[in-house]
């Protein structure tokens, strides 16, 4: 089963600082997405008021980052990702994915994603179930990728529930069980994961996990081809 990886989001709430520096961290978040250069000035700035203002150094990063200066982006994220910050090492680890200023290095790309995933965070705990998956930077272990897309989806992450529901399907590091991929794949699918709806069509209409009925296929492969996945169309 080959999956993708996410690529990186970028981190949009964080923990409060003295409010001395909230209005530059504000301006900061604020600006990053809609104008990067402005977002690194501003940053800058706050930071030579307020050298040690952790979450104006982060969303410097991610204004490098959308800038498309990796270099200065992976300088920044490898500051916070050794001081512990979870969403930092999950960055880093998908800098190393991509290849972004650092040459692709799936082993590295494993090792942040680790720290990232222990400390709880959903996307990193994703992309650790997809390495095991694909074995990128680890052996191939379908078990371990179960438990962490299972740690994933229980964070409400669409695409581990996917994953989670193919493996129940393909009985892939577990039990074959169509009715729990059934549960996963109604996880994801109420989260428009096109995919995943399809696959419920595909299972009401075989009579897979739940009894067979064609009317409720029929509504699933709609609202597949509605959120894109052409090959669900020709059965609405």
């Amino acid at each position: 089963m080959k999956t993708k990886l996410i690529i990186f989001t970028l981190i949009t709430t964080l923990t409060g600082f003295v409010n001395q520096a909230q209005a530059q961290n504000q301006s900061c978040q604020e600006l990053y997405d809609t104008s990067p250069q402005s977002a690194i000035t501003i940053c800058q700035n706050g930071l030579t008021q307020n050298p040690n203002n952790a979450e104006l150094q982060l969303y410097l990063g991610v204004a490098y980052d959308l800038e498309a200066d990796y270099t200065k982006a992976f300088e920044w994220y490898t500051k916070f990702a050794n001081q512990g910050l979870a969403q930092a090492q999950y960055n880093l680890g998908a800098m190393y994915t991509f290849g972004q200023s650092v040459k692709q290095d799936y082993k590295k790309a494993f090792e942040w994603y680790t720290k990232s995933a222990s400390q709880g965070d959903a996307k990193a705990q994703y992309n650790l179930g997809v390495m095991y998956d694909n074995g990128h930077g680890i052996k191939q272990d379908y078990q371990k990728a179960f438990e962490w897309f299972t740690k994933s989806a229980n964070q409400d992450n669409a695409k581990a529930q996917y994953n989670l529901g193919a493996m129940y399907v393909h009985g892939q590091g577990v039990k074959q069980n169509y009715t729990k991929a059934l549960e996963w794949f109604t996880k994801s699918a109420n989260q428009d994961n096109a995919k995943a709806q399809y696959n419920l069509g595909v299972m009401y209409h075989n009579g897979q996990g739940a009894k067979q009925d064609p009317n409720t296929a029929k509504q699933w492969f709609a609202k597949a081809c509605e959120n894109g996945y052409t090959e669900a169309c020709q059965y609405r």
